[in-house]
């Protein structure tokens, strides 16, 4: 019989762990004390917080003043709120005539419903497509009119917070497709279809938004025959898709690059051809290892629409700043921007946390141990 070393120590098994290293405390210590050196950075952060946060809370809140016929009236310690009260219809719907109001409305509340039903992933596929091609007309016609008797408003009328969904989100969808086909182009083996997207992609990123935006509004015009025009919305619509299209390219590029090459072996050994490989087995998992960055490009060009003002469009920002020349209420552009700046960081936060869900959900597989 093998003799059996009593000296060695049998593993015992794990004790739970003590109270202060687990809970509220435990995430104390782990996150902010656990080091002399994060210790000091907690005090001086919460010491900051204590100095700022009461002033601001004074201003916007305790001391604000939420009603007021004029600037003169507002004046005092706070913020003056009712500046935005009195220019809260100019600054969300722009000149859009004023009693056909709800008609914008309508058409943010029917864009802020797609982008919602878009992060259900049980919706994905025709039916997804099926909702965005019916809101989209259904936003033309409220925005539009001259039907269902409606009242015809043209487009050089819209402005504010429809205006800017409008150029962003229509954007992307279109930007989107767009940017696919290029980066499949550029990994393509034909040297034509190679060249033009690449030399696409290098040409539009080679140029700011307001360099496309200036061509579009101010050079295209002089080069269209006598009589032609072209409305100044769809001339700007086009120039951000194309910029988008060109920044969303380089990003799917990169994670098709990231495949692995078995992966195309092993649909190639099961027969399936070019497009249904790319489709079914390609993309999926370049579009997923791709989240972070193709949500940055989409929150550029949700911000990169305040550009348009230069071309006579009033985006959200533009009627901001028209609200902000009227002579009664000058010395308010801190609570403009402040409320502007709210509007997008909901919308962009929002997608942020969005992308950082879906990147848990497609990489639960992927996960490094």
């Amino acid at each position: 019989m093998t003799d059996i070393d009593l000296s060695q120590e049998l593993p015992l098994a794990a004790e739970p762990p003590p109270p202060a290293a687990s809970g509220l405390i435990g995430w104390l210590r782990a996150n902010l004390f656990s080091s002399i050196f994060n210790t000091v950075l907690t005090v001086i952060a919460v010491a900051l917080l204590a100095l700022t946060v009461p002033p601001v809370l004074r201003w916007a809140v305790f001391d604000a003043v939420w009603s007021a016929d004029n600037a003169r009236a507002c004046r005092g310690a706070g913020a003056c709120w009712a500046f935005i009260g009195e220019k809260l219809r100019f600054i969300l719907f722009g000149t859009f005539p004023y009693d056909g109001q709800w008609r914008p409305l309508f058409a943010v509340v029917i864009f802020i419903a797609m982008i919602l039903a878009s992060c259900d992933r049980r919706l994905w596929g025709r039916r997804l497509a099926l909702l965005w091609l019916g809101g989209l007309m259904l936003v033309g016609v409220l925005m539009w009119g001259g039907v269902l008797g409606l009242s015809y408003v043209p487009n050089e009328l819209w402005g504010g917070l429809p205006l800017t969904l409008i150029l962003s989100v229509v954007g992307m969808v279109f930007a989107f497709p767009l940017a696919i086909l290029l980066a499949l182009g550029r990994r393509s083996r034909l040297p034509a279809v190679r060249v033009v997207c690449v030399a696409y992609i290098e040409l539009i990123r080679g140029v700011p938004l307001i360099t496309l935006l200036f061509m579009a509004s101010v050079m295209l015009p002089l080069f269209l025959p006598t009589g032609v025009t072209i409305d100044k919305l769809l001339r700007a619509q086009v120039a951000i898709i194309l910029f988008a299209a060109a920044y969303l390219a380089e990003v799917i590029r990169g994670g098709l690059q990231a495949i692995p090459k078995g992966q195309i072996e092993a649909a190639d050994a099961l027969g399936l051809g070019y497009w249904q490989r790319t489709r079914l087995i390609v993309l999926p998992q370049a579009l997923a290892m791709v989240i972070p960055p193709l949500v940055n490009t989409f929150i550029g060009t949700f911000k990169d629409t305040t550009l348009v003002i230069i071309i006579g469009l009033f985006d959200l920002l533009g009627t901001v700043t028209a609200a902000l020349n009227d002579a009664n209420w000058r010395g308010t552009s801190v609570e403009a921007y402040v409320f502007v700046a709210a509007i997008y960081f909901c919308f962009c936060f929002f997608m942020s946390r969005y992308s950082q869900m879906l990147e848990r959900e497609f990489n639960q597989g992927r996960r490094r141990t």
